[in-house]
């Protein structure tokens, strides 16, 4: 191999990446293995915490769990969320102190509205990430640079979503075709353009 083949791909030891997993997730599902280990291969330190009850998550627990897997948050610390952990991540940031800064986030199938949610307990459990308020200003104050990436087919979320986040974060929005709602039960076990999205962000 030519030796400065995989500079391309050199990590600062300082460089972290957590990824939040969705409702009902867990840290083996779909993706997130072959994401942790495809960084990990590249000397980026990476963890994907098991959140508390996902079957029935609540914004305090996961928002509070998420900040003490962070403990400092520095301009290397990267975070990824898919789904309910996009919320997690958006109110984990409006929360920081004002000096708290992160370098980026990366949004799979984030939501501010959704569909098909199930039934009256679901709709129970989905009502407060629905309905209370995200401070969008701290939110951009904390974070360096955010992308978000969303499908045009997915069930649950309303492509809708895609310019919210693009409105209200400024962020950069991609829209994949066909890959539903991104999900380890929908078989999706590799997400190459999460991966080609998050080193853009890390600066590699």
């Amino acid at each position: 191999m030519h030796p400065n083949h995989s500079a391309r791909y050199s990590v600062s030891v300082q460089d972290r990446v957590i990824i939040v997993h969705g409702w009902d997730g867990y840290p083996e599902e779909g993706w997130f293995p072959w994401l942790k280990d495809t960084l990990s291969g590249r000397g980026v330190r990476v963890s994907v915490p098991q959140m508390p009850h996902p079957d029935a998550p609540e914004i305090s627990t996961w928002v509070a769990h998420l900040a003490a897997v962070v403990e400092e948050p520095t301009e290397r610390t990267f975070l990824v969320g898919h789904s309910i952990g996009c919320q997690t991540i958006l109110r984990y940031l409006a929360s920081l102190s004002e000096s708290a800064r992160i370098g980026g986030a990366l949004f799979v199938a984030g939501f501010f509205t959704m569909t098909n949610i199930g039934g009256e307990e679901e709709e129970r459990i989905a009502r407060p990430w629905l309905s209370e308020p995200i401070d969008d200003a701290a939110v951009q104050a904390h974070v360096g640079r955010m992308t978000a990436i969303f499908s045009d087919d997915d069930p649950y979320v309303p492509l809708e979503n895609a310019q919210m986040f693009e409105k209200r974060y400024h962020l950069k929005m991609l829209v994949e075709h066909h890959q539903g709602h991104f999900s380890g039960s929908q078989g999706v076990t590799e997400l190459p353009m999460v991966l080609r999205e998050l080193l853009l962000l890390m600066g590699k």
